[in-house]
C-alpha cells in the first residue's frame, strides 16, 4: 500500500516517522522512540583528520543532484547491514517528497561514482535526517558535515538523527527524552500539524526558505546572519563555516 505523502509530513510534524522490517517487507510501521538522538547544530565534532580529508576535496559533495540514486544506495544490502528497513513502498514515498520539495540529499562523489551520502526531510526549520550510507572510508562523515554546514547556514535549529550510533555520538550527537525532543519539534516547526485541510498548499509549498537557502545550488553557500560566502563552494570554506561561533 503506498504511504499518502501528506500523511508521512503529518507524522514528522508530530516525532513519528515509518520503517518497515525488511527491503521486501510490505507492511510499513510508524515509530516514535522514547529516547531521541539530535546533533545540536552548535555541537558538531569536526575532528583534525575529517576536518582534513573536507579541506583537501578529496570528494566531490552535491545537493539534490542524485535524490533516487541516494535512497536506492542506503536501502542497498551491506556487508555490515543484511537487511534493510527501507522498502519500496518507503522509497516511493520519499522519492514523491523529493518532488515536491520536502526531501533532499547531499551525495558524495569519488570521480563519476557515487561513494556516500544521505537523505532526509525538511519541514520548517526542522531536518530530519533519515539514512546516510558510505562506500569509501569518511564518506558519511563528508556528507554529514557539509549537511551541518549547509544546516546553520540555512539557519536550521534541529537535525533529527532518531536513533543514536556509536558513529553519530562520535560526531556530536546526543539523546534526549521524547518530551525535550517535541518541545525543540515545536520551535522548529512553528508547533503546528500539518492538517489534511492544508494538503494541496502544503504539497506545493515546498519546505520553506529555510530549506531553499540551505541547499541552494553548490554555486556558493548560502547567506548567514554572521558569516557570508560567495563563490565556489570548497572544502576549506565548510570547514570554515563548521567552525565560525557567533
Amino acid at each position: 500500500m503506498m504511504i499518502d505523502p501528506l500523511v508521512l509530513l503529518q507524522a514528522y510534524s508530530i516525532g513519528v516517522f515509518p520503517m518497515a522490517d525488511d527491503r521486501d517487507a510490505d507492511e510499513v510501521y510508524w515509530v516514535e522512540p522514547k529516547r531521541r538522538a539530535i546533533l545540536p547544530l552548535d555541537g558538531f565534532h569536526l575532528s583534525h583528520s575529517l576536518a582534513k580529508t573536507i579541506r583537501r576535496d578529496r570528494f566531490a559533495v552535491t545537493a539534490n543532484r542524485a535524490f533516487p540514486q541516494i535512497l536506492a544506495l542506503c536501502a542497498q544490502a551491506a556487508p555490515d547491514r543484511p537487511s534493510t528497513w527501507i522498502n519500496h513502498q518507503i522509497e516511493s514515498a520519499y522519492r514523491l517528497l523529493h518532488e515536491s520539495g520536502f526531501a533532499h540529499s547531499i551525495e558524495v562523489w569519488e570521480g563519476e561514482e557515487l561513494v556516500g551520502g544521505l537523505y532526509g526531510v525538511a519541514i520548517g526549520r526542522a531536518f530530519f535526517g533519515e539514512s546516510m550510507v558510505s562506500r569509501r572510508t569518511d564518506a558519511s562523515k563528508v556528507a554529514l558535515a557539509w549537511l551541518v554546514a549547509r544546516l546553520r547556514a540555512g539557519g536550521f535549529t534541529l537535525l533529527d538523527c532518531q536513533f543514536m550510533t556509536d558513529h553519530l555520538r562520535s560526531m556530536g550527537a546526543i539523546e534526549i527524552s521524547q518530551r525535550d525532543y517535541l518541545q525543540l519539534l515545536a520551535g522548529a516547526t512553528g508547533g503546528v500539524a500539518l492538517g489534511a485541510a492544508a494538503g494541496a498548499s502544503v504539497l506545493t509549498s515546498g519546505s520553506g526558505a529555510a530549506a531553499e537557502r540551505a541547499f541552494a545550488p553548490l554555486a556558493g553557500l548560502p547567506s548567514a546572519p554572521s558569516l557570508t560566502v560567495s563563490g565556489p563552494v570548497s572544502g576549506h570554506s565548510i570547514v570554515q563555516l563548521l567552525t565560525h561561533t557567533s
